[in-house]
């Protein structure tokens, strides 16, 4: 069990995270983002699946066919795209994502750049969240609201190419000033 290595990436990420969510005024978020990573659920099995260069929940899940700290997590942090599924008012859609509060979406796009920068260390460019959230943003389907998901995908768009301090001014001026 790397129990030190754990701590530390997790320290540092949520660090990131609070860093980047007090640029843009997001001060409650960046005080308790993924403040469930500390739970044993979560925290023991990122221990014991430990890699360093990817999140301990793909190693779990690979492990043992689902993660069961990934499950926690993600019902417990408004962050996640996933913690907003449910099923739809229109009973012929099925389950659906919901709709996110801007708030939430901005600490989702803050959460993508803390975990690009803390795995890929000194690799990292502003172009990677990106390129990271469209690999995989077309296997979301209805899973993540349309709404939520063009505001996170021209937000990771404005960081690759204009980078963080461009990108946060706008945040705190256009999408957070109007939502409060």
């Amino acid at each position: 069990m790397k129990i030190f290595q754990h701590l530390s990436t997790i320290n540092h990420h949520k660090w990131l995270v609070m860093k980047a969510c007090f640029r843009v005024g997001l001060y409650k978020q960046g005080l308790l983002h993924d403040m469930s990573k500390y739970s044993p659920t979560e925290f023991l099995v990122g221990c014991r699946y430990y890699q360093g260069s990817r999140s301990p929940n793909n190693a779990e899940r690979e492990a043992t066919g689902y993660s069961r700290a990934w499950l926690h997590h993600k019902g417990r942090n408004k962050h996640h795209y996933e913690y907003w599924i449910d099923y739809s008012v229109d009973p012929g859609e099925g389950i659906v994502g919901q709709k996110m509060p801007v708030k939430y979406v901005v600490e989702m796009f803050m959460d993508r750049i803390a975990a690009s920068k803390t795995y890929q260390g000194e690799a990292y460019q502003a172009t990677y969240p990106l390129e990271y959230y469209e690999k995989g943003a077309g296997k979301l389907g209805k899973m993540i609201h349309p709404d939520t998901a063009e505001l996170l995908h021209f937000l990771l768009k404005m960081l690759a190419e204009k980078g963080e301090e461009e990108t946060f001014r706008y945040i705190r001026r256009h999408v957070l000033k109007n939502k409060k």
